[in-house]
């Protein structure tokens, strides 16, 4: 019987989704997701945050497609351990990043993507100090990823390999660089 409802799953999930990319279509999806993020420096590690915003994306043939995006993200890290006396802190960054990416259909609904993304930064916190005097106001990033689409609904799973240090360094601190694991859910709107 499971493997009735696998394979009926599999053909369904077939004959739903979008064969291909439609050529000269554009469309927009609003997207909602988590951002388990981190910042390369010593004694940090991966924190959950989340993201929000919408992505444009235009068929340039049935199997490419170019999209750019604008989104609300949140960011930064945790501590890996507190000095004795105190509790761990988090960093937290706010951006509005603007994904570009070529997004390449290899097979119905599922596509494989990477490209740039510039981030600008609205806030930083380290616990609930204000640190954005000392954070740099530009970031940018390497997004690679892949999606699967069935019956306009997207998933997108990715990978931001940060590029620029995050602060400004100093004597007394190494600035880091941010690394994002990305999973957004959203509807595809055709125009």
């Amino acid at each position: 019987m499971k493997k009735l409802l696998v394979v009926a799953a599999i053909l369904l999930g077939a004959v739903t989704a979008n064969a291909q990319n439609e050529v000269g279509q554009i469309s927009i999806a609003p997207t909602i997701g988590l951002n388990y993020a981190k910042i390369t420096m010593d004694k940090q590690e991966f924190a959950p945050f989340f993201e929000v915003g919408a992505n444009a994306e235009y068929g340039m043939t049935e199997k490419l497609g170019i999209s750019a995006g604008v989104f609300y993200s949140l960011q930064g890290s945790k501590d890996k351990e507190a000095a004795p006396g105190y509790k761990k802190e988090k960093t937290k960054t706010s951006y509005i990043n603007v994904p570009i990416l070529a997004n390449y259909y290899v097979w119905n609904g599922l596509a494989v993507k990477a490209g740039v993304q510039p981030g600008f930064l609205l806030s930083a916190k380290y616990g609930s100090t204000d640190v954005k005097k000392d954070a740099k106001k530009f970031d940018l990033g390497i997004p690679v990823g892949v999606s699967y689409e069935i019956s306009n609904f997207v998933v997108d799973l990715r990978y931001v390999f940060g590029l620029t240090k995050t602060a400004k360094e100093s004597d007394h601190q190494k600035a880091g660089k941010n690394q994002v694991i990305q999973l957004t859910a959203g509807y595809k709107f055709k125009l």
